[in-house]
């Protein structure tokens, strides 16, 4: 009796955790791959790129990236990986709003065709 109780229970722990486990685990991916996006076909170095975030959202598709670029902190690049990496949107942080920055102003944005 006490081994089924042990399995249930460590199967009750892996039925909670995988969700979480999936939504890391991708935000990870999804990372990695518009980083490797800017640096092989965008020629960004790493030292030219502030951040790159993996992020779970509620809207679709569930899964974006954020990319920070050092010379323009006050800006938040949107990027989608899923089938072919893009340049979604951008989003101005609230220095970025204060100091009055338009799109015709942004160093790296890539208008969409």
């Amino acid at each position: 009796m006490k081994k089924i109780k042990i399995a249930l229970l460590v199967l009750l722990v892996l039925v909670l955790l995988s969700p979480f486990v999936y939504v890391q685990a991708n935000k990870m991916i999804y990372a990695k791959k518009v980083n490797a996006y800017l640096l092989e076909e965008e020629h960004y170095t790493q030292d030219e790129i502030q951040s790159v975030q993996g992020i779970w959202g509620v809207k679709l598709p569930p899964f974006y990236v954020v990319v920070v670029f050092k010379d323009e902190p006050e800006v938040e690049y949107i990027y989608f990986a899923h089938d072919t990496i893009m340049q979604f949107e951008y989003r101005l942080t609230p220095e970025g709003k204060a100091r009055g920055i338009t799109r015709s102003m942004l160093k790296h944005d890539i208008p969409r065709e």
